[in-house]
């Protein structure tokens, strides 16, 4: 069952044809994590929902409170009978109106898909996890590059890329030929006890599990966090490289061209997440 607007239906053709998410790539959307009818990291996830609409100059709706999105997302839980289970869910937010590149209006509406997956907590997989760069087309750093927008067509290339050379993942560069970001999450590099991302102002997606591990890595006096831009030399100095994102929390790199890597911090962040979540 899809929620539109709060109404149910099991039709997957409930959009209109001049949809703007559709026409434009005018439209939001967040995915999220519940385990067993708890959302994870919701608060990070609605502030930056309401962040990306005001930056794409959105109308936010009187009634779009933490509370009203979360009983949203949990009522199309339990109506596609995961309230047990695990689920991804994809909230969905787009402009509604006539126009062409100019709407008439900047009133949303919203849609909610779900799904069911394995696993309940977050577990590192030890796996074959090639990358290479991406470099057909550059991700163009500023404020829009760290909206998590419809406008994804570099990421899709690059998955066709991937799995036209047998990887498992590509990096992606911004126009500087800086190293931003992995597909389909934040890209990490450690390197001794310090530990690099590439920052907002480099063109990543201000990723929720990004914050995540930054806030722990934060935490811990062993480690030094650093953000700031990425060479693709760097990567093959680094000792460990992994991958980020809200469903698979850490995806530890294996190989990137000639140079393989460990996963032991990887594995080490990775637990303190896990109890992070089960203390929240």
């Amino acid at each position: 069952m899809v929620n539109l607007n709060g109404k149910f239906s099991s039709k997957k053709t409930i959009l209109d044809i001049d949809n703007r998410g559709f026409n434009y790539g005018d439209a939001l959307f967040e995915t999220i994590k519940v385990v067993h009818n708890k959302i994870l990291f919701w608060e990070d996830h609605y502030f930056r929902l309401m962040a990306s609409m005001r930056i794409l100059r959105m109308e936010i709706p009187m009634n779009f409170t933490m509370e009203f999105l979360e009983s949203q997302v949990l009522e199309t839980i339990k109506e596609n009978n995961l309230s047990s289970f695990t689920a991804r869910v994809k909230l969905s937010v787009y402009r509604d109106s006539d126009g062409l590149y100019l709407p008439e209006n900047n009133n949303i509406q919203y849609i909610i898909r779900t799904s069911k997956i394995d696993s309940d907590f977050y577990v590192l997989k030890e796996e074959d996890y090639l990358v290479d760069l991406f470099k057909d087309h550059y991700i163009i750093s500023g404020l829009l590059s760290t909206v998590k927008s419809t406008s994804k067509i570099v990421n899709v290339l690059g998955s066709i890329y991937a799995k036209e050379n047998g990887f498992k993942n590509c990096l992606l560069l911004n126009e500087k030929k800086h190293v931003v970001e992995a597909l389909n999450g934040n890209i990490f590099l450690v390197s001794g006890k310090t530990i690099k991302t590439p920052s907002l102002e480099s063109g990543c997606i201000k990723g929720v599990m990004r914050k995540q591990i930054n806030d722990i890595v934060n935490t811990l006096p062993e480690y030094e966090l650093v953000e700031g831009d990425v060479s693709p030399f760097e990567l093959q100095k680094a000792d460990e490289l992994f991958i980020t994102n809200v469903i698979s929390g850490i995806i530890p790199i294996s190989k990137y061209r000639k140079k393989e890597y460990s996963n032991k911090e990887a594995l080490n962040i990775l637990g303190k997440l896990n109890t992070k979540i089960r203390l929240g």
